[in-house]
């Protein structure tokens, strides 16, 4: 979903240097650029839409976009191999590459089903499966008009998270976390308490950590609560390359949205 990329373009500059404030300067820093949550998010659009194996997409466009970098240390190994086996990894980017899975679910249980089938390929540890499980839920729940407060009780029950929290709470003490554990819930709280699309990137890159993830999974859920101005949207898509604005248009119109 684009509104995962452009929270992961907005973030890409703070990952090593965060800035703890939503008043930096525009949404786009002039260094921005989309990174490895985006070449995933797109592997797996592609996987949903073209009825591929998640693992082999994910390979295929990992291989092709090598050399962007930014992928984890354990993911790395697993791309360059030849084996298709998951390796039990937790890590968030399980979550942060699960959006098109909540756009193109018909139900919290369908969600549910995709975000695991197109996760465990690679992280099939319980936290991994739950974290992209609970965002794909959050996109879906969004998706049908719940309310933020409706959508946060439903994922705290269903997911045990604590969502309880705002940004402002978490901004002082949270540090760099690559785990979904340590990741999916702040995400989630960064999109739930904001006031728009916009506010909810500036939510997830203001707390800090890793800013670009945060911000591509709370970018996700924002997208389908508020939906993307139209200036931000076009920003977005003139960044990613054309083979994946490809994929993302038959995602968008696999879902029957614009």
């Amino acid at each position: 979903m684009l509104g995962a990329i452009i929270g992961d373009i907005a973030g890409s500059v703070y990952e090593g240097n965060n800035v703890r404030t939503k008043a930096f300067g525009p949404l786009f820093h002039p260094q921005a650029r989309y990174t490895d949550d985006t070449v995933c998010t797109v592997a797996v659009a592609d996987a949903l839409v073209n009825d591929r194996h998640p693992g082999q997409a994910l390979k295929d466009w990992g291989r092709r976009y090598w050399e962007n970098g930014g992928w984890g240390g354990m993911f790395a190994k697993w791309l360059k191999s030849d084996s298709l086996e998951p390796y039990s990894s937790y890590g968030n980017g399980a979550a942060m590459r699960v959006s098109p899975a909540g756009l193109l679910a018909q139900s919290e249980d369908d969600a549910i089903r995709a975000a695991h089938r197109v996760t465990e390929v690679t992280h099939n540890h319980i936290e991994g499966l739950k974290g992209a499980a609970a965002t794909a839920v959050a996109i879906y729940l969004a998706r049908q008009g719940e309310s933020a407060n409706d959508i946060g009780l439903a994922i705290s029950d269903r997911f045990d998270y604590d969502l309880d929290m705002t940004p402002d709470e978490i901004r002082p003490t949270y540090q760099f976390d690559v785990t979904c554990q340590g990741t999916v819930p702040q995400a989630l709280v960064c999109a739930l308490t904001a006031t728009d699309f916009e506010d909810a990137i500036r939510n997830a890159i203001s707390i800090g950590g890793d800013s670009d993830t945060v911000a591509a999974i709370a970018g996700g859920v924002a997208e389908a609560m508020f939906g993307i101005p139209e200036d931000l949207s076009e920003q977005g898509w003139a960044y990613i390359p054309a083979d994946m604005q490809v994929v993302l248009e038959a995602l968008y119109r696999r879902a029957g949205a614009r």
